[in-house]
Parts: C-alpha cells; structure tokens; sequence
C-alpha cells in the first residue's frame, strides 16, 4: 500500500499542533517565588557599604567556602520547588531580599542547570547594602519595566519599594517587591518606619489601580510586620476574605496567607511571625488575564530546609554563630493560572 504523497506534510502539522499544545500546556500557569535569602554577600569590602562583617577578615570570617554552602543550600531549595512543579520547572520568578548585589544573584543561579533567568537588578541606599532581586524566566515571561521608589525617612534610609511591569504572553500584570525596616531598636523607634514604607506601596497601588481597577498587581515582601499589624491592614489594605476584596477593588488586596495553615514563614524566639507575604489586587481573583490557581499559595518548608524537632528554618546563622543552613526564612511560592 502507497502512502499519499501529503501524508508526510499531515504528519508533520500534527507533530506541530501536538508540540504547540504541549508549550501550552507548561506556560498556561506561572509559579512567583518570594525568599529573603538572609545575607547573601559576597566576600569582598565594599567600600561604600556596611558590609565589614561579611569578609574573610570580618567578625563572620565570612569565606568564599562558605559562601560556596550558601550557594548550595539556597540552590538546592531552588530546585526543590522545581521537583514539586507539575511541570519540573524552576519558578518562573524570584524575587529575593538580602542580596548584596546583581554578581552574588548571577552565581546563584549558575548553580541551577539549564536554567533561562534573566536578572533585573536594582541598588537601593539601604547602608548595609542589602537589596531586592528578580529573576525571570525569558520563555515564560517579558519584562517591561521597573520603577523604585523611595521612602521618606529623616535618618538611616531603607530599601525601595520596586515596582516591575512584567508580562505573560499578551497579559500585563506588575509585582511589588518590598523589603521594609526590620523591628530593631523597639516597635515604638521602627514602626513609623514602616508605616512610612506601607504609605508609598500603598501611593504605587493607588496609581496603579485608579488607571485600571483590575490591574493584576501581586505584592510580595518581608514586611517586617504581621498581617494584622496597622501598616498591613489598615495601610496596605489586606483582608482574609476574596469577597471583601472582589467587592472593594480599589481599596482591599488580598492576602495569601488566608490559602495555608502554615504558622508562619519566620520563627524569632520561639514565636511563629508571618512578616514574609505575598497579597494580590482583585484582578487576580477573577477569571481573566492572570488569576490566582488551585491552591495557590504555599509556605515552602521540606524537612531538609527545616530544624530538626522545631520546624523552623535552618539558618545560615544563629547570632553570631555560623550554622551553615539555607536562610532564617523560609519561601513563599505562589501560582498562577493564565486565561
């Protein structure tokens, strides 16, 4: 029997439709990643920054060796999440605080084979020269643009709040990184702080949302304060309830920690603290664009990253002894679905 002479045409259009809906079938959801990578410097003296302690020569005795272990260990969480991902995919974004600069972020993700990530890289004045970092997936995601913005203080400056416009496929959707003053010094010195930090993302939100109430804007952050704290709730906007949001757009976001029972993502003397979150505007609560997945959120916690007996993170340090683990924080992945 003869084969027509188009059978070989057909069966090179079906490999390709079936090849199409396979790309498809990876790309229709995103994974969002948010880890406070707890001091990832380099080794070298940056002469305008505070980072004496993070050197060889430094009360750490911060060596290349165990930078090298950092690399590893946060790596290996890297790919951990993947090996949970339907799809073995790494995140199609990190966002990351505590990163000294754009080369420690660069090694690190030489560290995760076959990986596409570009980096987008932004330094802001906070004096010990700690940073925020995205990472994207080139065959996932586009990026459009970033804008920092910083907050007002009269003394010691902190980290910017940075805006990224980003897209997938035709859908525009933005994502706020944040990293606001830490609770040293005592609540009653560092909340005005952040209460500051939460009026200029909240002034970013505002603009956002007034030129599309259904803007898809996730918000991700260690916030330095908990989801019932006045610069989240009152601020920010945060609620527990998606009808509470759906039905205020231009005021309420979402918060993800309502999607676990997860006690938290950072433990300080025995206390649980949710001071990581990630919140969403309401245009990821409906069916259009980007929305938020299945089970869409998740405290990222496997044994390995864990304590043993407490379930709290493994950090790199304790004080100002060296332990050799992943961060004081654990991350915080979140999915979505794209229409």
């Amino acid at each position: 029997m003869r084969f027509p002479a188009l059978f070989p045409a057909i069966c090179f259009t079906l490999l390709l439709f079936f090849m199409q809906s396979a790309i498809c079938e990876e790309t229709r959801s995103l994974t969002v990643a948010w880890w406070n990578v707890e001091n990832l410097f380099d080794t070298l003296d940056d002469p305008d920054t505070e980072d004496d302690e993070f050197i060889p020569q430094g009360k750490r005795g911060w060596t290349p060796t165990k930078l090298a272990v950092k690399y590893l260990r946060l790596s290996h969480a890297l790919k951990m999440i993947a090996a949970e991902n339907r799809n073995g995919r790494y995140p199609d974004i990190l966002a990351f605080a505590e990163t000294e600069n754009r080369s420690v972020v660069e090694t690190l993700l030489s560290f995760l084979p076959g990986h596409h990530y570009a980096v987008v890289y932004h330094n802001s004045p906070d004096p010990r020269g700690i940073d925020l970092a995205l990472a994207y997936d080139t065959l996932t995601v586009s990026h459009v643009e970033t804008r920092p913005y910083s907050v007002p203080l009269d003394h010691r400056p902190t980290r910017d709040v940075v805006l990224h416009a980003l897209s997938a496929g035709t859908h525009r959707f933005y994502l706020l990184l944040n990293h606001w003053p830490s609770r040293s010094l005592g609540r009653a010195w560092s909340e005005p702080r952040r209460l500051e930090a939460a009026r200029t993302a909240r002034s970013v939100l505002d603009s956002l949302l007034q030129a599309d109430p259904h803007s898809d804007i996730v918000i991700a952050g260690d916030f330095n304060d908990e989801p019932e704290d006045r610069s989240i709730s009152d601020i920010l906007g945060s609620s527990f309830k998606r009808t509470e949001v759906r039905q205020n757009c231009a005021e309420k976001l979402y918060n993800c920690w309502n999607e676990t029972d997860a006690p938290g993502s950072y433990s300080y003397r025995g206390t649980w603290n949710r001071l990581d979150q990630v919140l969403v505007s309401c245009g990821l609560l409906d069916q259009s664009g980007l929305s938020l997945a299945s089970s869409p959120f998740r405290c990222f916690n496997p044994d390995p990253m864990a304590r043993p007996g407490s379930g709290t993170p493994f950090p790199t340090w304790k004080g100002g002894s060296y332990l050799g683990g992943y961060s004081d924080h654990f991350p915080l992945v979140l999915k979505l679905e794209i229409h």
